[in-house]
């Protein structure tokens, strides 16, 4: 149980639900979607009104029930343990494989600072370091959590605030049409298309909710928060995304892997470009603090209610589930070394898509559960309206789902019905907690908050270690050539 000293306000708060929405959506997104074209302002907005929907929705449902658990939570409550824990580990899964878009997109961004990072190798290197040294933070509380985050949304939100207001400046109208649609298909399939990566963008709708247990007051805070949050991300995402598709022509956006430090550095040069780099930079690995809290939450709360490994029950002495984190740090960094591709764009716009789709079965459940969790909790006006605002966030996130990627949907969806399988276990263990009288957690080991500091350093060295290496090679070209003429003779 966290204690209230150690629980986030609604401020933090707020911002948390922005900076998980922005962090990991605005900054590499303008280069995702330039493979569609600039038709994708018809999907913002499409989108924009499926999010708010989702905000609607989620705000309603922390009033109704304050459980943690956000997703999780409502459909295990609505429909029953199998679908409870195919949400929670659905939802987590998500989360986990996100989480490294995250490192990708704000690592891309310090290429300029450290072309090092161009290497694959260092790359990978680097997004594993991050990814321990959040963990760490984590580790020692979500108050620790609430201030890096809070900070680190707030230096993010001036390159996105900047393009946003003042990216019309030069914004080429020609640059912009030039680029309208890139598909070669209808105008109606590019526009589906565009659902799956906007999508990915408001993905984070759910964060306060997800955390009510490491919120103060959730049944005020969190609905404020979340519906603040949503807002602010439209407005700068609609804004922003477009000046820079009227500033970057299509072809040079495609394969950037940090649109905002471009179109910054077209306007004001490469020092202005620079600084941006480095804001985009904080703000998406500093949202990735935020969402390593929300994979630790989601998945306490399903391990607690017996329905997932009692690993992910166990809490340090703030209440944090340490064990837990440290084995989903221990699987992004497997995900890191699967994913290793040659440009931070490429890997980003794989991750992402996955992610997406991972994450949009969740929301339909929550947007459906409503209705039932809502019940005699609501008067009739209300009632009809959150049915009805449900059904949009439904609708939306079917519609998202149809215009992803086919072969990825595909096996998105074996793995959703594979869950059954899994499932045995989860029933057998709760069976097992209750002829036993077993209480799920206990201590985590002390010894982890150590180990995730000790893998974080490891990866550092490695990193300095490649990069080094690569630039100073052990032989050069002369010394090579000598020694395949020695090898000949």
């Amino acid at each position: 149980m966290v204690s209230e000293n150690n629980k986030i306000g609604l401020v933090p708060a707020t911002l948390m639900v922005a900076g998980n929405m922005m962090g990991s959506g605005v900054f590499m997104l303008p280069a995702n979607l330039a493979g569609i074209g600039s038709i994708a302002i018809f999907g913002w907005l499409i989108t924009i009104v499926g999010a708010i929907a989702l905000g609607l929705t989620f705000s309603k449902l922390t009033q109704i029930d304050t459980a943690a658990g956000g997703p999780y939570a409502y459909a295990h409550k609505a429909f029953g343990d199998y679908m409870g824990y195919q949400t929670n580990l659905v939802y987590w899964l998500a989360n986990v494989i996100g989480n490294v878009g995250l490192a990708v997109a704000g690592l891309g961004y310090l290429t300029p600072f450290f072309p090092a990072l161009n290497d694959p190798l260092v790359m990978a290197l680097a997004q594993i370091a991050v990814i321990w040294f959040f963990t760490y933070a984590n580790i020692l509380g979500p108050k620790v959590v609430g201030r890096v985050q809070s900070f680190t949304t707030i230096i993010a939100l001036f390159p996105i605030i900047g393009v946003a207001l003042f990216g019309w400046f030069w914004f080429s109208p020609s640059t912009y049409m030039e680029g309208w649609n890139v598909t070669g298909g209808s105008n109606i399939s590019a526009l589906g298309m565009t659902l799956n990566f906007t999508l990915w963008a408001f993905i984070g709708v759910e964060s306060a909710s997800v955390s009510t247990a490491v919120v103060k007051n959730p049944a005020r805070n969190v609905p404020i928060a979340t519906v603040v949050g949503v807002l602010l991300a439209a407005i700068c995402y609609v804004l922003s995304s477009s000046a820079i598709m009227g500033i970057i022509p299509n072809k040079e956006l495609v394969v950037s892997s940090a649109p905002f430090s471009q179109a910054v550095s077209v306007a004001l040069g490469s020092t202005a470009g620079k600084v941006v780099a480095l804001c985009a930079a904080v703000g998406c690995l500093g949202s990735l603090a935020g969402w390593t809290l929300l994979v630790g939450q989601t998945a306490k709360a399903a391990a607690d209610d017996g329905l997932f490994g009692n690993i992910f029950a166990k809490v340090n002495r703030k209440g944090v589930p340490s064990a837990g984190l440290a084995l989903v740090a221990a699987l992004m960094t497997l995900q890191v070394i699967a994913t290793m591709s040659p440009t931070a764009s490429q890997q980003f716009g794989k991750i992402a898509s996955i992610a997406v789709i991972m994450t949009l079965l969740p929301y339909i459940y929550s947007s459906v559960a409503i209705k039932i969790l809502g019940r005699d909790k609501m008067e009739k006006n209300q009632e009809i309206f959150y049915t009805i605002v449900g059904l949009i966030g439904a609708f939306y996130s079917m519609a998202a789902m149809i215009g992803s990627d086919s072969e990825q949907t595909r096996w998105a969806l074996i793995f959703v019905i594979s869950t059954i399988i899994f499932y045995e276990l989860s029933v057998n263990r709760k069976l097992e907690i209750k002829e036993n009288h077993i209480k799920p957690g206990g201590r985590a080991a002390r010894g982890i908050r150590y180990l995730t500091l000790m893998i974080t350093i490891i990866a550092l060295i490695a990193m300095f270690w490649a990069s080094v290496s690569r630039q100073h090679p052990l032989f050069t070209p002369a010394v090579e050539e000598a020694a395949v003429t020695v090898q000949q003779n």
